[in-house]
C-alpha cells in the first residue's frame, strides 16, 4: 500500500511539474482599453480564435470574425456579444481555401470599415480530410490565403499605424522543409499531410520574418505566435470516432484549453514595446529562437515571391492605387491614441475586388501616400 501511495504521489508530482511548466499558459497583459480600435480574427468561430476574439471584445475592440461557415460564424458572434457585453462583434464570410473569397472579403471589409488595427491569422487546418484539390490545400489555407489577405488589407493597416499582424504558427515548423519545386502539389495520404502541415507552419514563420523586412518604417509590425499544445477542434477534427473516447481524457490532462492557447497571440497583438521584435517567433509570451531554416532570409524572400505567384498577384497589382476603397463612414481619427468609437454598418454585398498594392512596392511609397490615407484613421 505504501508503495502504491508513493507511486501515486510521484505521478501526481510529475503531472503538476508538467502542467505548470509546459501546459499552463501565462496570462496575457498588454493594452487594457481597445475601444475604438478594430481587429480581424480569422477562424474565430471556435477554439483559440474564439477565445482570442472574446478577449479583444472584452477590452472594447470592434471585432470582425472572419469565418468560412456563416451559420457557425453568426452563432459565435452572438455568443461573444452576450459574453463580452460588447455589441461590436460581427461576422464576415471568409474561406481561405478560395482566393476569390479572400478578395471578396477584403473588398467588403475595406468598403465598410474605416479602421484596421489588429489582424490575427488564426484559421488553419492540419489535414485535408476527404477534400481533394488540384493544389496543396494545407499551404493554401495556412499560408497563401493569409498572405493574400494581408496584402489586400495592408493599405488600411498602414493608414491606422501603429498596427499589428499576428500569424498563429506552431512548433511543427521545426520539422518543415520547403521544396520550392513542389510547393503547391496536391497532398495525398497522412504522411504527406504531416509533412505539408509542418511545411505550412515553417512558411508562417518565414512570412512573418519577411513581412517585417518589407514593412520596416511603416508602423506596421508582425509576429509569429505559437499557441502551445491546445485541446481544440484542430487536434480532434480528423481523429477516428472510435479513438476519441480514449484521447479526450488524455487531451484534457496534458493539453491547454483554447483560452490558454490564445494567450501568446494576444500577447503579440497587445503587449506594448514589442515593435523592435517585429518578425520574431513567440511562444509562452516570450521570444523564442528558431532553427536555421526558419531564419533563412534568402528562403523567406524566395517564399515571398512564390507566394505572390500562387496568390495570383499579377503585374497590374504591383502599382499602388491612388486611394483605397472608401468606407461609408470615415470619420475616425488619425491615431490610435484618440480613436472614434463610432463605426459603420457592415456591407452585406461583396463587389468585385479592386486592384491592390504589392507589399514590396508600397514600402517605397509610404511617405508619398500617407496624407490621403490618414483620413481613414
Amino acid at each position: 500500500m505504501e508503495a502504491l501511495l508513493l507511486g501515486a504521489g510521484l505521478l501526481l508530482g510529475a503531472y503538476v511539474l508538467v502542467y505548470y511548466n509546459l501546459v499552463k499558459a501565462p496570462p496575457c497583459g498588454g493594452i487594457g482599453n481597445l475601444r475604438g480600435r478594430t481587429a480581424v480574427v480569422t477562424g474565430a468561430n471556435s477554439g483559440i480564435g474564439k477565445m482570442t476574439a472574446l478577449e479583444l471584445a472584452r477590452r472594447g475592440a470592434r471585432v470582425v470574425l472572419a469565418c468560412r461557415s456563416r451559420e457557425r460564424g453568426e452563432a459565435a458572434a452572438f455568443d461573444l456579444r452576450q459574453e463580452s457585453g460588447n455589441n461590436e462583434v460581427i461576422f464576415m464570410a471568409l474561406d481561405l481555401a478560395s482566393l476569390a473569397s479572400v478578395r471578396a472579403f477584403a473588398t467588403a471589409f475595406l468598403s465598410s470599415e474605416p479602421r484596421l488595427d489588429i489582424l490575427i491569422h488564426n484559421a488553419g487546418i492540419s489535414s485535408c480530410g476527404r477534400t481533394r484539390e488540384a493544389f496543396n490545400l494545407l499551404l493554401r489555407v495556412n499560408h497563401i490565403g493569409p498572405f493574400l489577405l494581408t496584402h489586400l488589407l495592408l493599405p488600411r493597416l498602414k493608414a491606422c499605424a501603429p498596427s499589428r499582424v499576428v500569424v498563429v504558427a506552431s512548433a511543427a515548423h521545426r520539422r518543415g522543409r520547403l521544396d520550392f519545386k513542389r510547393l503547391d502539389r496536391p497532398v495525398v495520404g497522412w504522411r504527406q499531410e504531416l509533412r505539408a502541415y509542418a511545411d505550412s507552419k515553417l512558411a508562417n514563420v518565414l512570412f512573418a520574418r519577411e513581412l517585417a523586412t518589407q514593412l520596416e518604417g511603416t508602423g506596421v509590425t508582425c509576429y509569429a505566435a505559437h499557441p502551445g499544445p491546445v485541446n481544440s477542434e484542430l487536434f480532434l477534427r480528423h481523429v477516428p470516432g472510435w479513438l476519441r473516447p480514449l484521447l479526450l481524457p488524455l487531451a484534457w490532462l496534458v493539453l491547454r484549453a483554447p483560452r490558454g492557447g490564445a494567450q501568446t497571440p494576444l500577447y503579440c497583438a497587445l503587449q506594448e514595446g514589442l515593435e523592435p521584435l517585429s518578425g520574431r517567433y513567440f511562444a509562452n509570451c516570450h521570444v523564442e529562437e528558431v532553427p536555421p531554416a526558419a531564419r533563412d532570409d534568402q528562403a523567406a524572400h524566395r517564399l515571398w515571391e512564390a507566394s505572390k505567384r500562387l496568390a495570383g498577384l499579377g503585374p497590374m497589382e504591383d502599382a499602388e492605387p491612388d486611394e483605397d476603397p472608401q468606407p461609408e463612414d470615415s470619420g475616425a481619427p488619425s491615431s490610435l491614441s484618440s480613436p472614434n468609437p463610432k463605426q459603420p454598418t457592415v456591407s452585406e454585398s461583396y463587389p468585385n475586388p479592386q486592384s491592390s498594392p504589392d507589399l514590396s512596392k508600397m514600402t517605397r511609397r509610404i511617405q508619398a501616400k500617407v496624407e490621403p490615407k490618414t483620413q481613414l484613421c
